[in-house]
Formats: C-alpha cells, sequence, structure tokens
C-alpha cells in the first residue's frame, strides 16, 4: 500500500511540474526576429499613457518657450544689415565696440563661424544707412587692418548685405504661406491614403513634430532662416513617411481582427510597430550620417551659414521624427480606435475567450491530478509467501486445492 501512494505522489508531482513548465513564460532575447514575430515584443502601445504624459510636458514647455522667449528670427525675415570679414586674429567683442563707436548702433549678434582659414566673423544689426556701413567698414579697417584673399590689407575684404524691411515682411509671408500649403497637402495625402483614424492620427503627430522643432528653436535662440524653413519641410516630410509606412503595417496586421478572438486591435498595432522599428531606427542612424558629416564641413570647417542652418534642422528633425513615429502615432491610433464601440465589444469578448480558456486549462489540470490519484497499483507478490509451492518454486500465481 506505501508503494502505491508513494507511485501515486511521484506521478501528481511530475504532472504538477509539467503543468508549471508549460505555464510559465519564457523570457526571450529582443532581436529582430523576435521584434518581428512577437515573442520579443517592446510594448509601445501598452505604456501609452506614458508617451502621452512626455509629449504633453514637451509640447507645453515648447509653447512656454515660444510665448516668453519668441523666436531669433534672421536678417531675411527681419530685415537688417550684416556685416562679413575674415576672421583671422580679430576678437568678437573688440569688433563689435568699434562697431558701435562707428555707427551708434548696437548689433543684434556678433559671432565668429567656422574654422581655420575660413573662419569669419559676422556682425548682425538692424537696417543701416549706407553712410553708417561705410563710416562702420573704414572705421574696423583702420582698426585691424583687414586683409583679403591675397593676404593684401584692403578695406572691400569687409562685405556687408542688407535687406529691407518690406522685403523681410513679404519672406515671412511667403514662409508661413509655404506651411499651410505643406499641411493642407499632407492633410489630403493622408486622408486618402489612410484610414480616417490613421489619418487623424498621422496630423496630429505631424504637428506635436512641428511644435516641439519650433519649442527647440525658441528656446535655445537658433536663428529662424530660409534654410531652417526648407528642412523643416524636409524633416517632416520624412517624419509624415516614417509613420505611413507603420501604419501600413498596422493595416495590414489589423486586417480581418474583428473576425478573430486570438489578438485585439491594440496588440496587432504594437506588433507592427515592433517590426517596423528595427527599419525606421536604420533609417533615421542612415539619414543622420551625411547630415553631421554636412555639420562638420558646414560649421566645423567652411562656417558657412546656409548649410548650418540646413543640416541643423534636419538632424533635429531626424531625432524627434524617430519619436513620434514609434511613440506617438500608433498610440494615438489606438486610442481613437478603441474608442469605437465594435472594437470595445471585441476587446471584451477577447477578455472573456482569454479568460474561459485559462479556467478550462487549470480544470483539466486538476482532473488528471485526480485520475493520476484514483489509479491503484498492481499488488507485488512477496519473496517466501506461504502461496509459494510446496517444492520451493518462487513466483507460480496458480494454487489448487489439496495441493
Amino acid at each position: 500500500m506505501s508503494s502505491t501512494k508513494a507511485t501515486s505522489t511521484h506521478t501528481s508531482t511530475e504532472a504538477a511540474d509539467a503543468s508549471n513548465t508549460v505555464a510559465a513564460p519564457v523570457k526571450a532575447k529582443r532581436s529582430a526576429e523576435t521584434l518581428y514575430d512577437g515573442t520579443g515584443a517592446i510594448d509601445f502601445v501598452g505604456r501609452r499613457k506614458l508617451w502621452y504624459g512626455i509629449t504633453l510636458a514637451l509640447v507645453v514647455i515648447s509653447l512656454l518657450a515660444m510665448l516668453f522667449r519668441g523666436f531669433n528670427m534672421g536678417i531675411d525675415f527681419e530685415g537688417g544689415t550684416k556685416m562679413t570679414m575674415p576672421a583671422g586674429e580679430l576678437v568678437a567683442e573688440e569688433v563689435e565696440e568699434t562697431f558701435v563707436d562707428a555707427t551708434g548702433v548696437t548689433p543684434e549678434l556678433t559671432q565668429i563661424v567656422g574654422s581655420g582659414d575660413t573662419r569669419t566673423l559676422e556682425v548682425n544689426s538692424g537696417h543701416l544707412t549706407q553712410e553708417q556701413i561705410d563710416a562702420a567698414r573704414q572705421a574696423i579697417f583702420d582698426e585691424y587692418q583687414i586683409e583679403d584673399h591675397n593676404g593684401e590689407p584692403s578695406a572691400d575684404a569687409i562685405g556687408d548685405s542688407t535687406v529691407s524691411e518690406s522685403w523681410g515682411s513679404t519672406i515671412t509671408n511667403r514662409m508661413l504661406l509655404a506651411m499651410a500649403v505643406f499641411l493642407v497637402a499632407a492633410a489630403v495625402y493622408v486622408a486618402v491614403r489612410l484610414q480616417r483614424e490613421m489619418a487623424a492620427a498621422a496630423m496630429a503627430a505631424l504637428i506635436v513634430d512641428g511644435v516641439l522643432i519650433a519649442g527647440i528653436y525658441a528656446l535655445f535662440g537658433l536663428e529662424i532662416t530660409p534654410a531652417m524653413i526648407i528642412g523643416l519641410l524636409t524633416v517632416l516630410t520624412f517624419s509624415l513617411y516614417d509613420t505611413v509606412i507603420v501604419f501600413d503595417k498596422v493595416r495590414e496586421n489589423t486586417s480581418g481582427v474583428l473576425d478573430s478572438r486570438r489578438s485585439t486591435y491594440a496588440e496587432e498595432a504594437n506588433l507592427a510597430v515592433n517590426q517596423t522599428v528595427m527599419r525606421s531606427i536604420s533609417t533615421s542612424v542612415i539619414s543622420a550620417l551625411p547630415i553631421v558629416a554636412l555639420m562638420i564641413v558646414a560649421v566645423w570647417m567652411l562656417g558657412v551659414g546656409t548649410l548650418k542652418d540646413l543640416a541643423l534642422i534636419q538632424l533635429i528633425g531626424v531625432i524627434e521624427g524617430i519619436f513620434s513615429s514609434l511613440f506617438l502615432a500608433t498610440p494615438l491610433l489606438v486610442s481613437l480606435v478603441n474608442h469605437k464601440k465594435k472594437y470595445k465589444e471585441h476587446n471584451a469578448a477577447v477578455e472573456r475567450y482569454r479568460a474561459r480558456g485559462a479556467g478550462e486549462l487549470e480544470d483539466e489540470a486538476a482532473e488528471e491530478v485526480v485520475r493520476e490519484k484514483r489509479q491503484v497499483a498492481a499488488p507485488v507478490r512477496r519473496a517466501g509467501s506461504s502461496l509459494d509451492s510446496a517444492d520451493g518454486a518462487i513466483g507460480s500465481s496458480t494454487w489448487r486445492p489439496g495441493r
């Protein structure tokens, strides 16, 4: 009897261990393959409240920066005068003092850009008359003996450019018109290309991109130039393109999701983000490499202002675009879709199905244990039993009366 009990207990323990082994989750290492099949998926959608909180904080900071600090508009938008000259051994503060003494105008910005022989000193101020420009040029030349590209002292080595306020106003209006046309064109494209909820989420993410980039420029006092606007439109387009690629995968994964209780819309959308995350990161990194190279050449080596403005906005936009396409656009889409009645009902049906399935598995495991406990082991004959035959044969199982 004790052998029977031991056998039953051992069998039950093995069954319980096997059940636990099956039920225990296996922590998969995250790789491109596990991200694609979902076994190592990152929960982008499930943490959407966290992403919303971060986005809201960044948007508030950006709006406050734009409200209280404003924008540092370039000469092309505000109008004014810029004087440039080879930097050589010049000190920006000393040249600024000479400029103020000659014109009576305090410049808005005096800086040295570039490196090596290409270093250039720039003096940006409000609109100056030609007499003020000539006076400033002559005073700076007399004080510092500016040399031209041949190494000869010459006042002509000091250049100047002036943009009238009316021209600046025209450029500003055209900038605003270009932004409006871009947003309308983008809205029309996503409305035709994507589903209604996808279009709304894509445009919301695009607007957030624009607000955050503008906030960065306001917060750090970066100059707004025509090159910056061109770069801004470029990176917004890049961000929208990346979002459309992700949404295409979402649409593919969620096709027919309402006809199955295997997964919810949010789960399939999250899988789509994981399946495209490596592509998004790789594309952004590859895009950033030439931009970084352009920054090095434009700022450190050549000091070309237009290239600097273009490279800076593109670098900021590519980095910010990763955040919006991965952490904002798809969670927004899921939030919009989950407000629809049929998706709410489907989510509830999936939860009920999973709860019932888990309960059935537990019941089956319990019934298996009970069946194993009810099993009775066959009796085992001991050596020397009274049932042994008279001639001492051991193991005989037949007994007849009279023997």
